[in-house]
């Protein structure tokens, strides 16, 4: 790859500081989730709710690496869609919030978490507005390590047949998938020479720079006779070095009051 993407340069604005802090104030409740994935697509989902998402508009976003929700519900609360409350009732037994989004939950169009379903509804949808002549986009998020599920490259030959330029599809391509290396796994590489073999339109940019993920989105949007993929360059656990590219860091299901300490201090000392 001729161009290089210095994730670790980019700066965190103070309102992905603040997305990162929800997030820490639910697992200081709930002592568990997915936070490296969900600190990874922070920025792709809150610039998608900023710019593409709002209350006069249709389109509608699929989380469909559902893993990741705690980035989803902090963005939610942010917009105002959920309140702190249930935001920080996640993954308590009569809450809304579980371990992956489901379409109960306000704004959320398909419960995900069995990967590749989400991308598979995405492409549905999007024919289904073809057909009723709407002109609402659908947005889907796929993690990189979902990308290993045959229904998505099923859904990559469908996404082309149809050239569905109404569905702008996006990679969370942090290199890691559970509890290792996507090199080490299966590799995916050279993964824009294969999104261009489908002849798709292929944005490559850094993932945590807002700027960016507006700029390509935009662009995404004028493309009228090809579908688009947008790779987004991201790092795993993105905005406290004890998470960044740390595989332990993937899912926790009970995190230690030491560990908790350190998320909760971070931020403050900035």
């Amino acid at each position: 790859m001729k161009k290089t993407y210095k994730q670790k340069y980019t700066k965190l604005n103070y309102k992905s500081i603040n997305l990162r802090k929800n997030i820490i104030d639910v697992v200081s409740k709930s002592k568990k989730g997915h936070l490296g994935s969900a600190f990874s697509c922070l920025e792709i989902i809150s610039v998608i709710y900023d710019f593409f998402i709002d209350k006069g508009s249709k389109n509608e976003f699929i989380l469909s690496k559902g893993h990741g929700c705690l980035g989803l519900y902090s963005v939610l609360y942010d917009k105002g869609i959920i309140d702190k409350k249930t935001l920080l009732s996640f993954c308590n037994f009569s809450s809304l919030l579980g371990g992956h989004p489901e379409h109960t939950i306000p704004s959320v169009s398909f419960s995900t978490g069995s990967l590749g379903h989400g991308f598979s509804a995405g492409i549905g949808m999007s024919i289904a507005n073809r057909i009723k002549k709407n002109k609402n986009k659908i947005f889907v998020l796929l993690g990189d390590g979902e990308i290993n599920e045959g229904s998505v490259w099923e859904g990559f030959l469908s996404l082309k047949k149809h050239n569905l330029s109404n569905m702008i599809t996006l990679i969370d391509y942090n290199k890691m998938q559970s509890y290792g290396h996507i090199k080490d796994i299966l590799e995916l590489e050279p993964l824009r020479k294969k999104m261009e073999s489908f002849g798709f339109k292929v944005f490559e940019i850094n993932g945590h720079s807002r700027n960016e993920i507006h700029s390509s989105l935009k662009k995404s949007l004028e493309f009228k006779n090809k579908p688009v993929v947008i790779i987004c360059h991201t790092i795993k656990g993105k905005g406290i070095p004890i998470m960044e590219n740390n595989p332990s860091w993937h899912y926790k299901s009970k995190i230690k009051d030491d560990e908790l300490i350190k998320l909760q201090n971070y931020f403050e000392k900035k």
